[in-house]
């Protein structure tokens, strides 16, 4: 408990100036949606995903809308994996307000947990400094917008930062465990087990080199840190049909129906080939430069010799929202709990002269917060 009480004490700084961001967000996403006649509460909570989110919550599985793209094809709610809606729909039980403000109140409660978690396994691996500016980097990024939604952004970020903690930090067991829930957030949390089973293989290989007896809760963590992921999975594949083929696939198919297929990376290509050809709108710009900034993150934690897990969690959430076809939009969400890429920009934040850092800190905020409410407010494209 003391252990505990000592890291959270050392996080406090951190996660309450990234609080006071994503506030702040809120705040100004507020006055904006007022003045436009909105409802602040409908855009943080029942905007595209969140929605469908909200659905499951309060009915369970089993909505389908047809494709407003492709005759015929259907949209289903078997593409949002199943932990966020249950943990609201629990929390429905007990909170008052129903049950949009219970998705939020989730949201924001995971938001800060994953601030905590990410200031741990980033101070582990570079120091206090370094990971203070990370989290408040992470919380001003122009998407964080999305950390203050009902979406599975913050849930999966949690989730994602605490096994990494645990994983460098060789807690196996809980490693492992958090690994099985995140794999049930989202889709691209596939990462986290990914990450997970790497640094166990490294660490096997380190021991054999050097002669020492192999560690037996590693590998049991490395087997059932798929679990989540891959037992929805199965669900999904058992429940849309019969015989293996559908257990396989089935989750494919569905995510298909959605244009959500894997191309390698053709479509975003061509959607940045489209942008150079013809005039395209400022999300549009801004979700490219942010993916080419992803890459040349990537590129760098690679050149830095980033610790292995991180690298990989990195790694394979860069590969599976720049390969997927469809919603170029949504790709800088989708890279939002990346947030090991960040460790260049923190750094170089955390060497900068005080009134340097303050300044950038001051135009990364004007940046977030207007870009934030001009995401809920103005832009009509899937977020």
């Amino acid at each position: 408990m003391r252990a505990a009480a000592a890291a959270g004490r050392r996080a406090l700084p951190a996660v309450t100036v990234f609080v006071v961001a994503r506030l702040a967000g809120v705040a100004a996403l507020t006055v904006w949606a007022h003045r436009r006649h909105d409802h602040p509460r409908n855009l943080l909570g029942l905007e595209w995903d969140a929605l469908w989110y909200h659905r499951i919550a309060d009915w369970g599985y089993g909505t389908f809308i047809p494709s407003w793209e492709a005759p015929g094809l259907r949209y289903s709610d078997l593409a949002f994996f199943p932990l966020y809606p249950t943990v609201v729909r629990a929390a429905d039980v007990v909170l008052p307000g129903g049950s949009v403000a219970s998705a939020l109140f989730v949201a924001w409660v995971c938001a800060a947990l994953a601030a905590w978690g990410i200031f741990a396994v980033i101070d582990h691996c570079y120091g206090r400094r370094i990971a203070t500016a990370l989290v408040v980097v992470w919380g001003l990024l122009p998407y964080s917008i999305v950390l203050s939604m009902a979406y599975t952004e913050p849930v999966m970020s949690a989730l994602a930062a605490w096994t990494l903690y645990a994983t460098v930090t060789r807690r196996w067991g809980v490693a492992g465990a958090l690994s099985v829930l995140a794999g049930l957030s989202r889709p691209n949390a596939v990462a986290v087990p990914a990450a997970l089973m790497a640094a166990v293989v490294a660490d096997a290989w380190h021991r054999w080199r050097t002669g020492r007896r192999q560690d037996g809760r590693a590998w049991l963590a490395a087997l059932v840190a798929p679990a989540g992921w891959c037992g929805y999975l199965a669900w999904v594949g058992l429940h849309t049909g019969h015989g293996l083929h559908a257990a396989v696939h089935g989750y494919f198919d569905v995510q298909s129906r959605w244009g959500s297929d894997f191309d390698f990376g053709r479509y975003a290509l061509k959607y940045v080939k489209h942008q150079v050809l013809f005039p395209d709108t400022l999300s549009a710009y801004m979700a490219t430069t942010l993916c080419v900034g992803a890459v040349l993150l990537l590129t760098l934690a690679v050149l830095d010799r980033m610790p292995l897990p991180l690298l990989v969690y990195s790694a394979v959430l860069v590969v599976i929202a720049l390969g997927g076809a469809n919603f170029f939009s949504c790709k800088p969400r989708f890279l939002l709990p990346a947030f090991p890429l960040l460790v260049p920009c923190a750094t170089a934040l955390a060497g900068a002269r005080p009134r340097a850092a303050a300044v950038t800190v001051v135009a990364l905020a004007g940046v977030s917060l207007g870009y934030g409410a001009y995401l809920l407010t103005v832009v009509t494209v899937p977020l």
